[in-house]
Order: C-alpha cells, then structure tokens, then sequence
C-alpha cells in the first residue's frame, strides 16, 4: 500500500482548510414567508484505488429570494437549506466541507472550484446572515463550514433557513451549492498539513444551479 507524505500535499490540504466550526444547523434572519423552491437531490461516489471509497449525499436542498433592507433594485437577497452527506468505506478518515459559489451578473453553472479570481469568503468570520459585496462579473466562493468524518465515516451538515445578502449586485445573479470530501486510510492533519496511506480521495458534489432574481 502506497503512503503520502505531510509536506507532499500541503495544497490538497489547503484546499479544505475553511471555517472550523462544524454547525448541524444556521438560523438565518430576514427570511420572510417566501415558499421555498425545492433542488434536485444529489450523490456521487469517488474510489481509491485500493477499493477505498466516499460517498456523498446532497437532500432536501432549497432556496428562495428575499428583500432586502435597502429595497433597490442593486440590492437582493436569497435563503438556502438543506443536507449534506459523507460517507467512508471502513478505515478511511476525512472531512466534509459545504461551500456557495455565488455569481453576480454571471452564470454559475459552469463554474467549479478551481476558478482563479473568485472571492474567498469564510463563515468564521459572518454569521447566519452573509453580506456579499459581490460587483457586477464577480464569483464568490463561500466556506460555509467543515465537519471531520467520525469514527464510523460518516459526516453531516444541514443548513436552516441561512440567508444571504448582495447589496450592491444588480441585473441577473445565481448561486449553487458545492460539496467537498477529502479523505484516505490513516488519515491525519497537523499544522495544515495531511497525511495518510493509500489513495488520497477527493471529490466534490455540485448542485443546481439557480437564480438569485
């Protein structure tokens, strides 16, 4: 069995470095008494090549637009909820991380994780309500939290009514979750790095787009 080194992938590491606080539920505030728009479920299953394997789950996702404060037409606001799901083979240790890819003036649909030039935001440092100061063409990706894989493999993280604001976005915008799982046999971080044994699995869940208007 192959094993990787702590220093051999301190990027992979990075990039599941996000918020710490690993929350079941956000209130969020605003929300309004909008019904909200059911999304698909989704899954996807990633293999190592020792017969390692992540599944994860994406359930009862929603959303729907709100008001907001300024009540303009650059100003709109929007509510997400839903669950999500990792699930390991035996022996393997990770972490699940949820993220929002959020686009103003541009469609998010064909946008992954890799994008160079989009906004970093963290939820270390928001609360149940994020301001996005998103101008017209720009992409935020926004950590919203990250939870260890326990004893059993398994992780979850369900969102409750957590509401989001653009204030100075106008015309089209969209959003769509993004579901990443980082994992392998022995798994281990220490001072941001990762080690472990095996395949390194990585994978990430996107969910459907939709409109922010």
């Amino acid at each position: 069995m192959s094993k990787f080194s702590k220093l051999g992938l301190r990027r992979a590491a990075g990039a599941v470095a996000i918020a710490s606080a690993a929350v079941v539920g956000l209130a969020g505030t605003g929300a309004g008494e909008a019904s909200a728009a059911g999304l698909p479920n989704g899954y996807k299953k990633a293999s190592g090549i020792d017969g390692e394997s992540i599944q994860t789950w994406r359930t009862g996702e929603s959303a729907y637009p709100i008001t907001t404060v300024a009540n303009n037409p650059t100003s709109r606001g929007f509510v997400i909820s839903g669950t999500y799901t990792a699930k390991a083979s035996e022996g393997v240790g990770g972490k699940l991380a949820v993220k929002y890819i959020i686009g103003c003036q541009v469609d998010v649909s064909g946008f992954t994780l890799g994008l160079d030039g989009a906004i970093s935001l963290s939820a270390a440092t928001l609360s149940g309500s994020f301001g996005l100061p998103l101008a017209p063409g720009q992409v935020a990706v926004v950590d919203i939290t990250d939870k260890d894989l326990s004893d059993k493999g398994i992780a979850a993280v369900q969102l409750s009514q957590l509401s989001f604001t653009l204030p100075g976005c106008g015309g089209f915008a969209s959003a769509r979750s993004a579901v990443k799982v980082i994992g392998a046999k022995g798994y281990d971080t220490a001072d941001g790095k990762l080690s472990g044994e095996g395949t390194l699995i990585q994978s990430t869940l996107y969910g459907k787009p939709f409109s922010i208007n």
